[in-house]
């Protein structure tokens, strides 16, 4: 049961943040999307930690009121309804009380990559772009397209996107993982159906703070840009390829005319990596339960098929299957973002009662 010193707890992290809502420096980076979001959060437990102890106490009074004759009825009134709201009170405190993804409130960046299936695979992943952009555009989310290598196909061999805004990152991270597709191609001559993959990495935007990086330990190489561009995108060298020497990991900007600007871009980039690299490092050391959790696997895993002749989609993760694929294509993904929050909240409800 929620007691006052638990509510004198949250009140205390609650002034925290607001104290620290109160320095200007916070605004000069997304860092305070991410506190806005988080005393959000806090003020939303406190009202809830407050109207559960409050129903807990009104239950407590109406119960020492049936033993008196004249109060007895108008007792267990209250008494059949405040018992239902207090359970229902105590499985959302529950939910409240689950850990909180560190990262659930900064941007996320997307990487799509062309997989197994030729000139189909490239259009697959060019879809995926478009349902992640749609999905952004009907949320009020802002995405920012940071890298792109296309193909005659007209599909992408891999195209990286950042999403901005709140949560982006929380609600579009359970996307990582193979994504197949099942349909008749528009360059198969003989109606056969084919299979064809894309692979899907959300990273969580870094912040400077979040990974140090020694500028000796960066090689970065300069060229002339190629593919879509402005007049002097293709003539000047304005595209940045920054290697990080440790790790040998590798990013690349060159959709702006200004070398600066490509070299921001790739930083982020690099950064983002490096913090997925770090992140996928510590859940190597975590418990097999934690491991089995929704949006911890493997990356090769395959997460998702689309299959286009039934209209049908389905979540390997969470054997969740649902029709209506045209509209998810076309960025309606809630339904699929619901099922997977509601699987790994359970999840993490049945491991903490384990305990």
């Amino acid at each position: 049961m929620i007691n006052d010193e638990k509510i004198n707890e949250v009140k205390a992290q609650l002034q925290e943040i607001e104290a620290q809502l109160a320095d200007p420096k916070v605004y000069t980076s997304s860092k305070s999307a991410v506190l806005v979001a988080s005393q959000r959060d806090l003020i939303d437990k406190l009202t809830l930690f407050v109207e559960l102890k409050k129903t807990s106490d009104e239950l407590d009074e109406a119960k020492t009121m049936l033993n008196d004759p004249e109060m007895k009825q108008l007792a267990q009134e209250t008494i059949d309804q405040l018992e239902p709201k207090l359970a229902e009170l105590e499985d959302k405190v529950k939910v409240a009380m689950l850990p909180v993804d560190p990262n659930e409130h900064k941007n996320a960046i997307i990487e799509i990559r062309a997989g197994a299936g030729g000139d189909e695979s490239s259009i697959f992943a060019g879809d995926l772009l478009r349902m992640y952009l749609r999905y952004a555009e009907t949320h009020g989310l802002r995405s920012e397209l940071l890298s792109e290598s296309s193909n005659t196909s007209g599909g992408y061999k891999e195209v990286i996107v950042q999403i901005s805004g709140e949560n982006a990152y929380g609600r579009l991270k359970y996307e990582s993982g193979v994504h197949r597709v099942q349909r008749i191609p528009a360059t198969e001559s003989a109606g056969r159906i084919h299979t064809s993959t894309a692979t899907v990495a959300v990273l969580p935007e870094a912040e400077e703070s979040d990974i140090e990086i020694n500028p000796n330990d960066l090689r970065i190489d300069v060229f002339r840009s190629g593919g879509h561009g402005g007049q002097s995108v293709n003539t000047t060298d304005s595209a940045v390829r920054i290697t990080h020497l440790p790790t040998g990991i590798v990013a690349t900007c060159q959709d702006e005319k200004s070398q600066l600007k490509n070299k921001l871009k790739a930083m982020n980039v690099l950064r983002s990596r490096l913090l997925d690299m770090r992140m996928q490092e510590e859940e190597k050391q975590l418990s097999d339960t934690r491991k089995s959790q929704i949006g911890t696997g493997d990356r090769s895993e395959k997460i998702r098929t689309y299959n286009y002749p039934q209209d049908r989609v389905t979540d390997h993760r969470i054997n969740f299957t649902t029709h209506g694929l045209q509209k998810i294509i076309d960025g309606d993904l809630d339904v699929l973002f619901e099922a997977l929050r509601n699987s790994e909240i359970q999840k993490n409800l049945d491991t903490d009662e384990s305990k």
